[in-house]
């Protein structure tokens, strides 16, 4: 599904990504941990085509997302939705508007919306809220109408960007729930997060970047660490 091939990525003289190579299969739920600045943001981006490796490769579904023409994008990322830290919620729009930007982009038609709207927000249990404004949400269900704009387009991925980086633990806890909920219906997930009491929790495959590596192998770590029960 996703695949990372001896990737590296600069930014002038800085090199975020350093020959990093790595698996997600359909189905799977992944975490990307490691520190700030590690590296973790610049794995998604890469994988929605936001920017190019300079080195290796980046395969999605079959395609490689390096030689994607500029044209070809909007098509390649209907297969995925995205949950940013910061919501990325339209203040001026409500629940259910915001939910309909997701669906125009893609370019489904109108008489379709309602239903993909009505059984997005019935997942992330954002019904009852459908006509409020953003300003009348609490912090969790800004989240959770965040998620529900990524479901609205039925990816085959979802890309979660420290989702519960602005939520307090029990809410965070939740929103985790609804995530391993969504995998368990058959979405591939990749989640960057440096919350380890969440990784620790749901006890998923981890892939650990420090500095822009993928974190070297010792006696009792591998680069794709299985967190401890």
């Amino acid at each position: 599904m996703i695949k990372l091939n001896k990737v590296t990525k600069r930014f002038g003289s800085i090199v975020a990504l350093d020959n990093i190579s790595f698996e997600v299969k359909d189905g799977e739920f992944v975490f990307i941990t490691g520190p700030s600045g590690a590296g973790k943001t610049t794995i998604l981006k890469l994988i929605l085509g936001q920017i190019v490796p300079d080195v290796g490769e980046v395969i999605v579904d079959g395609t490689d997302v390096g030689k994607l023409k500029l044209k070809d994008l909007p098509s390649f990322r209907q297969k995925m939705g995205v949950v940013f830290q910061d919501f990325k919620i339209l203040p001026e729009r409500t629940v259910d508007e915001n939910v309909q930007v997701a669906l125009a982009v893609i370019g489904l038609s109108k008489t379709e919306w309602d239903v993909r709207v009505k059984h997005a927000l019935k997942l992330v249990g954002l019904s009852r809220q459908i006509n409020l404004f953003p300003s009348q949400l609490s912090g969790g269900e800004l989240q959770r109408l965040s998620l529900a704009r990524a479901l609205s387009v039925n990816p085959k991925i979802i890309l979660a960007d420290e989702p519960t980086g602005n939520l307090d633990w029990q809410t965070s806890d939740d929103l985790m729930k609804l995530f391993q909920k969504i995998n368990e219906e058959g979405k591939t997930i990749l989640m960057a997060t440096h919350n380890l009491e969440i990784v620790k929790k749901h006890k998923k495959r981890v892939i650990n970047i420090v500095g822009g590596k993928m974190e070297n192998k010792t006696k009792n770590q591998k680069s794709e660490i299985e967190p401890k029960a």
